[in-house]
């Protein structure tokens, strides 16, 4: 029989210690999914863990920067970027409400914006702000259409009656939204007009800036519906939708559960009934027969590998070096997931894409990195079974483990192992 609660743990959050696992059995799988969703009290992990302040945006109030401005600026954007990677790496980590940071991890890569485009490391965090601040799905798609990460990246500022611009619209209804086969061509040509004559600005990173002038306020037909839509009523009309709803289940089960097999109509109905609210969602979803029962696989993000593989290791990037933390985001680049810098807007692929051999040299050198940071005087194949919260290990790994000459070269291994990487 598999363990439940160590998979919902693993799959709920981004890897159990060995004593929150060993607390969670004895607790059951019930009052910890209960725990999880609904957690007591304040985060004290996350309070240790305060988000940065980075000032304005370098490039703020540059029209027209020299040669030498621009170096400046970019170097400062630099830093800015690497702060807020090292902040929220440290975030996941350390954080006691691991469901909340999970879920939070999820909607930014179903919102998939990306500083290498958007370039302003001030409008990447304000956009992880709404996010975080959102009680459920509908209020954060009225944060977000107006957010400049957001508008910049789908070209959004492009977008005016004279000239319009349907990416963000096009988006809003494939990727965030509704999904394919739920609108029409009609209805992203009317939704971009509707999302007409918002402008970013680098002095404003929590809102861009609405121009009345450059907005088609006439009346617009949008799934069956004429009226006078702007970007607000617009996101209000898809969230209302049915298809929005099993839309956003599907996505979550995608991610918490299978990447290869569709999600059961019973299952997706259950969660449908509990949407906005990402967490009540979740909870439909891990106390499901289709979740509990084990029988689908799920291979974990680089992201995932690594928060887990910390915490269990008890590493925080808060104390990396810079030297250090150059060394994991280089290494999170080469296994292509970096938080704040997703691949594109559809955001990061799954399943066995995580697993070809390029990736598995990456995720040694990274493994190797984590186990000179880790500090065992001794370590046997059993107790790193404990550490790392695997159920068991297979005869074939068990006897690889047993020819590690050192509890270093015992850690890689077993951060490397099929067991780890598959939950």
């Amino acid at each position: 029989m598999h363990d439940d609660v160590g998979m919902l743990l693993r799959r709920a959050g981004f890897g159990p210690t060995a004593s929150e696992l060993a607390a969670a059995k004895k607790a059951g799988y019930r009052a910890t999914v209960a725990r999880l969703m609904a957690p007591a009290g304040p985060d004290r992990g996350a309070a240790t863990s305060p988000m940065p302040e980075l000032g304005r945006d370098p490039f703020d109030d540059l029209p027209d920067p020299t040669t030498e401005q621009r170096a400046a600026a970019e170097s400062l954007r630099k830093q800015h970027t690497d702060a807020i990677i090292r902040w929220w790496l440290d975030r996941m980590t350390v954080a006691d409400h691991q469901a909340n940071e999970k879920l939070l991890f999820f909607w930014h890569g179903h919102w998939a914006t990306s500083i290498r485009k958007v370039g302003s490391p001030q409008f990447m965090l304000a956009q992880h702000r709404k996010i975080r601040s959102s009680p459920n799905f509908r209020v954060m798609a009225r944060k977000l259409v107006s957010d400049p990460a957001l508008v910049y990246w789908l070209d959004g500022q492009l977008n005016t009656k004279h000239a319009p611009n349907e990416n963000l619209a096009r988006e809003l209804m494939e990727l965030f939204m509704l999904g394919i086969g739920n609108y029409t061509e009609q209805d992203v040509k009317e939704a971009g007009r509707a999302l007409t004559g918002w402008k970013t600005d680098l002095g404003v990173p929590e809102t861009a800036i609405f121009f009345p002038a450059d907005h088609d306020a006439s009346r617009k037909k949008i799934l069956g519906t004429t009226a006078r839509f702007d970007a607000y009523t617009l996101v209000d009309h898809l969230a209302k939708q049915p298809a929005c709803a099993r839309f956003i289940a599907a996505r979550l089960w995608f991610r918490y559960v299978s990447s290869s097999a569709p999600i059961a109509r019973s299952t997706q109905e259950k969660l449908t009934s509990a949407f906005p609210v990402g967490l009540n969602m979740l909870r439909v979803l891990f106390e499901d027969e289709q979740f509990r029962s084990g029988r689908h696989r799920l291979v974990k993000q680089p992201v995932e590998w690594l928060i887990g593989a910390m915490r269990q290791l008890n590493i925080r990037p808060a104390h990396f070096s810079e030297q250090t933390l150059h060394q994991v985001v280089s290494g999170l680049t080469g296994l292509g997931q970096v938080p704040f810098a997703p691949q594109s807007v559809g955001g990061w692929p799954s399943g066995a894409a995580w697993l070809n051999s390029a990736a598995a040299q990456v995720r040694l050198g990274l493994a190797d990195l984590l186990a000179g940071l880790a500090e065992f005087d001794h370590l046997t194949a059993e107790g790193l079974a404990t550490v790392l919260a695997i159920d068991t290990w297979t005869n074939r790994t068990y006897q690889t483990l047993k020819q590690a000459k050192n509890p270093r070269q015992l850690l890689i291994l077993g951060l490397a192992s099929p067991e780890y990487l598959v939950n």
